[in-house]
């Protein structure tokens, strides 16, 4: 069966998410016992909570905190990506002066007040830093708002800036080869690097990705090929497992399987047997070259060289096992993964979902569904989602409305989830022509909930209503407020209430 539009471009976007009051209870009744300030920071991942009444109440404790500290703090919440609040922590570090602020600590904080606040006001807080402060770190933090924003002449203009000051390192050179990149400029990366070795700086190995990766983007094959054997003779950079599972990859893609399995070879030899993320790049790549045996391998060696597999493991496996049709040792690693203990992602099961439903075994993918809702497990709407597109497809649409109704009730699971349009549109016009009036309109109702309706699925409203003689000035008014005008079409539908 050929792939869907909907299974070939799903992307899985399910999370946990609990009510802020809840979250505000939890603080309230358990802070005072929290042993450090981040355990009593971590638990508030919702970004309108401010965690600046977390960091005054330590205060007031009497509890003492110091910059290493605080700066720990914030690099946690970067690398999980809460930048509100990590300026938060970095503002109030600021304000209350419990310690000295370095340059580095103002460069952090640039950086957070351009992904928060915007460029202009990076810009005006990199001017209120005094001269003697504004070192490398400030003005590298300043540039990396620029080419993160794609701001091609403030880049440059910044860049010159460093050079005749005479700030600039690798990092800054890789950072306009990744805006030349980014700005869709790829011909421009290469020169990027000769210029970095003619002014004396010594690329490092992100310099070589960065320019292999634009070579390979172009299908330069015999460019990556040079830069690869250029990094090889350099001992001060080398190789690592990352480079030759990039440069397998744009083999893989090129269809030249014997030089994409000399790349995997030389990739499996430089990574660390406790590397869970490598064997997953390994395991998906040999899954693109349709190699279950190697899969298999690697995948017992991950189970053994490392000491837990995360659900993400679990996702990489069954998601090519999946790509190669193999549904039967699908639904072992499922068994393993539900008897590890790891936390019920709805992410993991929802990969052997797509699996059946992409081969036309939907009725098994909602029993597999079902069976895990009696276990007392709340799925999530994309779950339900899934089982109805593909009920969609089977023409089944009895079972897709009903399967797209458990999706939007429980959408509370994933605020984010948004469904398919043209799925919607599908179900909303059987059911507009098949099941009764007020069934339809309560799902409508809890529809609009979750997303706007479009100009079909007001169509499909409207012929409902005509054809029950219903008034349709509600209708009419929801779609001037949708900003929806009345085509030919519809106005035609509406002449029918006149006959």
């Amino acid at each position: 069966m050929p792939l869907t539009p909907f299974f070939s471009a799903i992307v899985e976007k399910c999370g946990n998410f609990t009510a802020n009051f809840l979250r505000r209870r939890l603080y309230c009744s358990t802070s005072t016992n929290r042993r450090n300030l981040y355990s009593r920071i971590s638990p508030l991942g919702d970004p309108s909570i401010s965690v600046v009444p977390v960091l005054d109440k330590w205060i007031e404790e009497g509890n003492a905190v110091n910059g290493p500290q605080l700066q720990r703090i914030i690099k946690i919440l970067r690398s999980r990506k809460r930048f509100t609040q990590a300026l938060q922590v970095s503002e109030w570090m600021s304000s209350k002066e419990v310690c000295p602020i370095s340059p580095r600590d103002e460069a952090v904080q640039l950086d957070l007040i351009g992904r928060v606040r915007g460029v202009d006001s990076a810009e005006r807080y990199f001017e209120s830093v005094s001269d003697g402060d504004k070192t490398w770190k400030p003005h590298g933090a300043l540039l990396n708002c620029y080419v993160r924003e794609g701001l091609v002449d403030k880049s440059l203009s910044q860049m010159q800036k460093m050079k005749e000051m005479g700030f600039v390192s690798s990092l800054n050179y890789n950072n306009i080869m990744c805006l030349y990149a980014q700005t869709n400029q790829l011909e421009k990366v290469p020169g990027v690097l000769e210029l970095m070795k003619e002014d004396g700086v010594s690329p490092d190995i992100v310099s070589y990705r960065i320019c292999i990766n634009s070579y390979g983007a172009r299908s330069d094959l015999v460019n990556v090929e040079k830069l690869l054997e250029e990094m090889e003779g350099e001992p001060h950079i080398g190789t690592d497992w990352m480079t030759y599972s990039m440069v397998a990859n744009l083999y893989i893609k090129a269809g030249l399987k014997e030089k994409a399995l000399v790349c995997l070879k030389k990739c499996e030899d430089k990574a660390d047997k406790r590397n869970a993320i490598a064997y997953n790049h390994l395991i998906s790549h040999y899954a693109g070259l349709g190699s279950k045996r190697a899969m298999m391998r690697l995948w017992k060696l991950q189970k053994t060289n490392c000491k837990k597999q995360l659900n993400r493991e679990y996702i990489t496996m069954l998601g090519c096992l999946v790509k190669l049709g193999d549904l039967d040792q699908a639904e072992k690693v499922l068994g393993e993964w539900q008897l590890s203990g790891n936390t019920y992602d709805f992410r993991v099961p929802n990969i052997l979902l797509i699996g059946y439903s992409l081969r036309g075994l939907t009725e098994k993918a909602e029993t597999l569904l079902q069976s895990m809702v009696e276990k007392g497990k709340t799925p999530t709407p994309n779950s339900w989602a899934i089982i109805a597109s593909g009920y969609v497809v089977k023409e089944n649409m009895e079972k897709a409305f009903q399967c797209m109704k458990e999706a939007v009730a429980v959408h509370a699971e994933n605020k984010g989830w948004r469904p398919k349009v043209d799925i919607i549109s599908s179900i909303l016009r059987w059911a507009s022509n098949n099941k009764d009036i007020s069934e339809v309109e309560d799902f409508v109702n809890s529809l609009k909930t979750v997303i706007s309706l479009n100009r079909d699925m007001y169509l499909s409203l409207i012929k409902m209503y005509v054809r029950c003689g219903k008034d349709v000035d509600g209708i009419l008014e929801s779609m001037k407020a949708d900003s929806i005008e009345l085509d030919e079409e519809i106005k035609e539908v509406l002449d029918l209430r006149l006959q």
